[in-house]
């Protein structure tokens, strides 16, 4: 089916066009290793056969954090993008070299997710960035960046996104995650260069780095639905944001010391309980101190096995 009988545009990245009715992987060129070893960004491209917008997903920004890229490989099994409205551009390794090393970062040590909107002429990270930017952002209408909890932080799934942003709130309820935390978007982010560039972009989270885990997989493509992502329906319906909408806060230490949380992700705890947890800041002796809340809330993400609070 063509262009013409569709209503659906051709999508081009890289130098490749993807007509209606096509499935196709892009490699996008990336700098290369220190031993001459080309390196590519695989794109997988999904374009409908009906008009719709363009979604792009990405992940492993962070090159150790896995679990997107496991998303994005159930979500392109997913059936109902032979029903797809628009295109879907599915990123499932932006950090290429980052998740060879295992690392959060860059061979220079550089953030990709601080290195937005990049320059086709600078660090590893800022080439990185810039074909990022201008292959798949400035191509999509609407974007999901995936991430995970830090090494040794696992995170309740959840979404982050700025709520002032009415068609983000649209999108962050479309969603259907357990949470969504209201956040303010940082400098040289991904989603910051999407704010520039106007297009809505939420952020899902959830798990922990250099871990494949099934809830937050299952969670991600299945509880999620996708709805939007494969129909694009919701985004044009007016709602209020309501419910499940978190600010973010933390807890009132007196000392530092090793931190143990009473609670698991996702328990609801009020400022009035004795002690959200406890800290141990003379573990030779024994000595403990509480650690309450300044507000009621609920707990978003631990630390796996306890962490160092330095006082």
């Amino acid at each position: 089916m063509n262009a013409i009988v569709s209503g659906q545009k051709p999508v081009c990245i890289g130098g490749a066009t993807v007509e209606p009715g096509q499935r196709t992987v892009i490699d996008l060129p990336v700098a290369d290793l220190y031993t001459h070893t080309s390196l590519h960004m695989p794109v997988q491209v999904v374009n409908g056969r009906h008009a719709g917008p363009t979604l792009f997903v990405s992940a492993a920004i962070h090159g150790d954090e896995l679990n997107g890229v496991e998303i994005i490989r159930r979500l392109l099994r997913q059936k109902v993008l032979q029903r797809l409205k628009g295109c879907l551009i599915a990123v499932p390794i932006v950090n290429v070299h980052g998740f060879l090393d295992q690392s959060r970062y860059l061979p220079d040590r550089r953030d990709l997710n601080r290195s937005f909107p990049g320059s086709a002429k600078g660090s590893v990270a800022a080439r990185l960035a810039h074909t990022f930017a201008e292959q798949i952002l400035m191509t999509a209408d609407y974007g999901i960046d995936i991430h995970t909890g830090a090494l040794h932080r696992s995170n309740l799934p959840q979404i982050r996104a700025n709520l002032d942003d009415h068609e983000i709130g649209l999108m962050a309820r479309a969603f259907n995650a357990p949470v969504i935390i209201n956040t303010t978007i940082a400098p040289g982010t991904l989603r910051n260069a999407a704010t520039d560039l106007g297009i809505p972009v939420i952020v899902y989270e959830a798990g922990e780095a250099l871990r494949f885990e099934n809830m937050a997989s299952v969670m991600g493509v299945e509880l999620g639905g996708w709805s939007f992502g494969a129909q694009f329906g919701d985004l044009n319906n007016d709602g209020n944001i309501d419910g499940g909408i978190l600010g973010v806060g933390g807890l009132k230490i007196g000392s530092g010391g090793n931190v143990t949380i009473n609670n698991n992700a996702g328990a609801s705890i009020t400022s009035d309980e004795t002690a959200v947890g406890l800290v141990s800041f003379d573990p030779g002796a024994g000595v403990t101190n509480n650690a309450v809340l300044n507000n009621d809330g609920l707990i978003q993400g631990n630390s796996v096995g306890g962490a160092p609070v330095i006082g």
